[in-house]
């Protein structure tokens, strides 16, 4: 799939926590309306029997991608370590009167949940914001129930890209060994998606990548 757009992850992007503070009530933009839904609908096709499941929209900003998964799970949870983008979905949440919903701001990097579990976490674009990548991936394993899954979307690893801010996407290949290594099993992953001008002003792709504990 090919679409061209000039939705972009620039300086403002950060993967800081006060940066996403500053920008959460101006967030949903048309473009970021629609790569979330390219996003969701690559998630959804990785998901099976799904309707009794509990879910994590991990590092949900304003809950675009989770938002549209919402039927597809019995609850979903919609975390990230922005309280404003917290503030955001929960007026969504209780606007649209949603009963199987909930929030956490929390910081994974900082600390783990051992009270919090879940069949199945996506996060769409937020770990080229994570400093500690197999930091987090571990506690997210944590986090999974058996045979739960985790699945991520972010962008192919772009040499083009030079940034002390956020990762310049990842290596497909690399990334499933850093997940084999913490535990994850059945791992799955393709690209999906290539745009114009959609990470940084330059052009890349996305991949969806799915995994098992």
């Amino acid at each position: 799939m090919t679409l061209n757009f000039s939705w972009w992850i620039g300086e403002e992007m950060m993967g800081n926590t006060d940066k996403f503070e500053m920008i959460a009530n101006i967030y949903d933009t048309s473009e970021r309306v629609q790569i979330a839904k390219v996003s969701s609908d690559a998630i959804r096709e990785c998901l099976f029997d799904t309707k009794s499941k509990k879910a994590i929209d991990f590092g949900c900003g304003t809950g675009l991608v989770g938002m549209d998964l919402l039927k597809d799970f019995n609850t979903m949870l919609f975390l990230d370590t922005s309280q404003n983008m917290i503030n955001q979905i929960k007026q969504k949440i209780s606007g649209s009167n949603i009963q199987n919903a909930d929030t956490l701001c929390f910081d994974f990097e900082k600390d783990s949940l051992l009270d919090l579990h879940a069949d199945y976490i996506f996060m769409a674009q937020v770990l080229l914001h994570i400093s500690d990548v197999e930091l987090v991936l571990s506690r997210l394993y944590e986090v999974l129930e058996e045979s739960g899954h985790l699945l991520i979307v972010d962008f192919n690893k772009n040499e083009e890209i030079v940034s002390d801010i956020v990762h310049n996407g990842f290596d497909q290949i690399e990334l499933t060994d850093i997940m084999t290594k913490i535990g994850y099993r059945n791992i799955r992953s393709k690209t999906f998606y290539t745009g114009s001008k959609i990470f940084m002003g330059h052009d890349a792709s996305l991949f969806i990548l799915d995994s098992q504990k």
